[in-house]
């Protein structure tokens, strides 16, 4: 299988949310890949041990590698990783806009952590794609953006409405440029929604051990380099407990909430719940 065209030596990967999890195992593969790379998190001591880490990794070293200290709700600050990214390597070849944090709240709730939470969550996001997305059109070269959403922002759980709203923008924004991407003339960008699974990172975690159900970031990460080879838009991660067809089945009942007038998040409405069981058995037995 072949690589996207984005994703060849000595080009430029602008990674946010990178000092850790998803975001840390992708710019390692950049740069073992041979892509430069522009790390953006928060401040501190873990994005500057991130970068050195990819720097090991990088065929130019150090000088291959920028640390941009970023807020990405910010849109100052994600103006400034443009800047230094393009001053630093003279083009962005893939932004993977990956900055997130979890915790919500309930509607009712906490408002303070919905604000917060949206402004980094989905903000972040945008901030991304409008500042970065016209310079990468410009440069008429192969591009990929790379927005990472959640299954949450599909099938909505209850019980974290802040954090599903905040994934499920990503997703409608994600497949918004991906219709204008594909509608501009002489376009050589795609955009991509990445949807990992159940995956062991700093904000799943729950002990330092990786419960046996949960992908590893470097899987996650593989299974979007393969996507983004074959030209997928929906990167539908699995993991050890759940398979691409339970996924199925669930995203499907969801959207038929909708088509049969069902009540909402009938997959959690106990009116529902014999019916929901024998349509997830049905996946079982295929």
């Amino acid at each position: 299988m072949n690589d996207h065209p984005a994703l060849t030596p000595g080009r430029v990967a602008v990674v946010t949310g990178a000092a850790s999890g998803i975001g840390l195992a992708a710019a390692s593969r950049f740069a073992r890949m041979g892509l430069k790379v522009c790390l953006a998190d928060l401040d501190g001591p873990a994005l500057h041990e991130a970068a050195a880490s990819v720097a090991a990794a990088a065929a130019g070293g150090k000088d291959d590698v920028r640390a941009v200290p970023t807020d990405v709700a910010r849109l100052e600050d994600v103006q400034r990783l443009k800047q230094v990214a393009y001053d630093a390597f003279g083009e962005v070849a893939v932004l993977m806009n990956n900055a997130g944090i979890g915790n919500g709240a309930k509607p009712w709730k906490d408002h303070e952590r919905w604000r917060r939470l949206i402004e980094v969550n989905l903000w972040g996001v945008i901030n991304g794609v409008q500042t970065f997305t016209e310079a990468m059109l410009a440069q008429g070269t192969p591009c990929a953006i790379v927005n990472t959403g959640s299954k949450q922002g599909i099938t909505t759980p209850p019980g974290d409405a802040a954090y599903n709203v905040s994934k499920a923008g990503v997703k409608v924004l994600t497949e918004q440029l991906a219709h204008e991407l594909r509608n501009v003339a002489g376009s050589k960008v795609t955009a991509h929604l990445l949807i990992p699974g159940y995956t062991f990172t700093g904000m799943t975690a729950r002990g330092p051990e990786k419960p046996a159900e949960a992908w590893t970031a470097d899987q996650v990460v593989d299974l979007m380099i393969d996507s983004m080879g074959r030209g997928d838009f929906y990167i539908l991660c699995p993991d050890n407990a759940v398979t691409r067809e339970i996924d199925e089945r669930r995203i499907q009942w969801a959207a038929d909430d909708l088509i049969r007038n069902r009540p909402a998040l009938s997959r959690w409405h106990p009116d529902h719940a014999e019916a929901f069981a024998a349509f997830m058995a049905g996946a079982a037995k295929r």
